[in-house]
C-alpha cells in the first residue's frame, strides 16, 4: 500500500513546469544552511545533498576508495544488513541514492510526509553509521570490477579518459574516479572507513529541498540528519594544471567506426563572459539541428549520426569539448570540418538571426527545467555549489537577453581557438596521423 502511494505521488509532482519559484534560504539552529522550495499541496518531499569533493578525494595509491565506498552506503547500517536496509526503506516509501562524481558526492531522497522523521532517521543512519560489511563490500566491488572491464571495451570511455590524462597531467581529474581494476581489488574495509572520514563531513555540505516542508522544519531535519558527521573533511584537491595542447592523439581500437573526443580549455561560470559562451556554444555545437556542427558534419556531408559541444565545468578546471563517431574512412574529414567551424565563428562570430534564435530557444527552454520537486531540489543545490543567489531562477533570462553581438564577437575570438583543440580519436581512422 505504501508502494501504492509513493507510485501516486510521483505521478503527481510530473506539474506544469513552474515559470517561477518562490526560494527560502534556511538557517539551522545549529548553523547548517540550505535552499527551500516549499510546496505544501502535495504530500512528498524531494531532498538533495552534495559534499564536495568527490572521488578526487581519494587517498594515494586508493583510486576508486570514494566511489566504492559511495555505492556500500546503502549496503547496511547499524543492526541493519543490506537486506534490511533495503526493506526499512521500502516500507516507507522511501527513496535514497548515493552516487559520486570528480567533484560530488550526492544523495537524493525523497519521501512522503506522514513518513518524514522515519524516513530521516534512516537516512541518517546510513550516513552516519555505515556497516561496510566485507560481504557487501566484496560483492559490490565485484561490481565495479565488472564495470570497469566492460569500460575497457568502450571506445567513448577510452577516448574520454585519455583525453583527461592529457589534459589533467597528475591531478585527480587525469583517471577516473572508478578507479583501476589493480587499486580497487586492493582496497579494503579500513579503507572504506577513511575514504567515509575524507568524504562526508559537515564542512563541504550543500542542500536544497522542495516540496510540502516549512523552514522551521526543513531546519530541525538538517540538525537531526548531520550532528553525527565529522566537522571537516579531507583537504580539497588544488587547481587542476590544463595540459593540454593542439594536435591529435590516436589509441588503436579494432572496429568500423572511430570515436573522437575533442576541446581545449574553456571558461569559468562565474565568468562575466559565461552567457555570451553559453550562446556562443548553443549556436555552434548545441543538440538542436540548427547547430552548425550539426548541419555541416552530419546534414550536409553525412559524416556522423550526431555531434555537439558543451562547456564543461569542474570546481578546478573548465573545458569546451565535444564527441563524435564517424567511419573509419571519414574521421579525417570531419576533423578538418570541425576545425573551419572552430575558426569562423571565432572570426565572424555569428548572425544576428542566430543570435536572436537562441536567445529564444535558451529563455524559453529554462523554465522546463523546474517540472517537479526532484529537479527543482537539484537545481537548487547545484546553484548553490556554484556561487549563484537564490534570486537566480528569476534573474537568469534577463541576463541572456543582456548579450549583445559585440558581447559573442568578443567572447568567440576569446573562446574558440582553433589551434589549441585536441582530438582524441579512438578507432582505426584512414589518413589521420597522429601528432603527439
Amino acid at each position: 500500500m505504501k508502494l501504492f502511494k509513493l507510485a501516486a505521488v510521483l505521478l503527481l509532482i510530473a506539474l506544469p513546469a513552474r515559470a517561477e519559484i518562490e526560494i527560502q534560504t534556511v538557517t539551522s539552529p545549529g548553523g547548517i544552511t540550505a535552499w527551500l522550495a516549499e510546496e505544501p499541496g502535495i504530500p512528498f518531499t524531494a531532498l538533495e545533498i552534495r559534499f564536495r569533493g568527490g572521488t578526487a578525494l581519494d587517498a594515494p595509491g586508493k583510486r576508486g576508495a570514494v566511489n566504492l565506498m559511495t555505492a556500500l552506503i546503502e549496503e547496511g547500517t547499524g543492526d541493519l544488513d543490506s537486506v534490511g536496509f533495503a526493506r526499512a526503506r521500502d516500507d516507507l516509501a522511501a527513496s535514497f541514492s548515493f552516487r559520486a562524481d570528480e567533484d560530488t558526492l550526492a544523495v537524493s531522497a525523497r519521501f512522503l510526509t506522514e513518513n518524514r522523521d522515519q524516513a530521516v532517521d534512516l537516512l541518517r543512519r546510513a550516513l552516519t553509521e555505515p556497516r561496510f560489511d566485507q560481504q557487501a563490500l566484496d560483492r559490490v566491488r565485484g561490481q565495479v570490477l565488472a564495470g570497469l572491464r566492460q569500460d575497457a571495451k568502450d571506445p567513448g570511455t577510452l577516448a574520454s579518459r585519455q583525453f583527461r590524462a592529457l589534459a589533467f597531467g597528475a591531478h585527480p581529474y587525469a583517471s577516473s574516479g572508478d578507479g583501476t581494476e589493480e587499486t580497487v581489488s586492493a582496497l579494503t574495509r579500513d579503507d572504506m572507513i577513511a575514504a567515509h572520514r575524507a568524504a562526508i563531513a559537515r564542512d563541504r555540505v550543500y542542500v536544497a529541498a522542495a516540496g510540502d516542508i516549512s523552514a522551521q522544519e526543513l531546519g530541525a531535519l538538517l540538525d537531526t540528519l548531520f550532528a553525527g558527521l565529522p566537522a571537516t573533511g579531507a583537504a580539497l584537491p588544488d587547481r587542476a594544471p590544463m595540459d593540454l595542447s593542439g594536435g591529435i592523439t590516436v589509441q588503436n581500437f579494432p572496429g568500423p567506426q572511430a570515436t573522437v573526443i575533442f576541446g581545449h580549455q574553456g571558461i569559468k561560470r562565474d565568468d562575466p563572459d559565461f552567457f555570451a559562451a553559453t550562446i556562443l556554444n548553443e549556436i555552434l555545437g548545441g543538440g538542436r539541428f540548427s547547430a552548425r556542427l550539426m548541419s555541416e558534419v552530419r546534414e550536409k556531408r553525412g559524416l556522423t549520426y550526431g555531434i555537439g559541444t558543451y562547456l564543461l565545468g569542474y570546481d578546478q578546471a573548465e573545458l569546451v569539448m565535444g564527441q563524435f563517431s564517424s567511419a573509419n574512412a571519414t574521421v579525417g574529414q570531419a576533423i578538418e570540418v570541425i576545425r573551419e567551424e572552430w575558426r569562423k565563428i571565432a572570426a565572424d562570430g555569428v548572425t544576428e538571426a542566430e543570435l536572436a534564435n537562441t536567445k529564444t530557444y535558451l529563455t524559453g527552454s529554462y523554465p522546463l527545467r523546474f517540472d517537479g520537486n526532484g529537479p527543482i531540489a537539484s537545481m537548487l543545490v547545484g546553484m548553490q555549489m556554484i556561487g549563484l543567489t537564490p534570486d537566480y531562477p528569476k534573474t537568469r533570462n534577463a541576463k541572456v537577453e543582456a548579450v549583445t553581438m559585440d558581447d559573442v564577437r568578443r567572447v568567440a575570438a576569446r573562446l574558440f581557438r582553433e589551434a589549441d583543440l585536441r582530438f582524441v580519436v579512438v578507432g582505426q581512422p584512414e589518413g589521420v596521423t597522429a601528432t603527439d
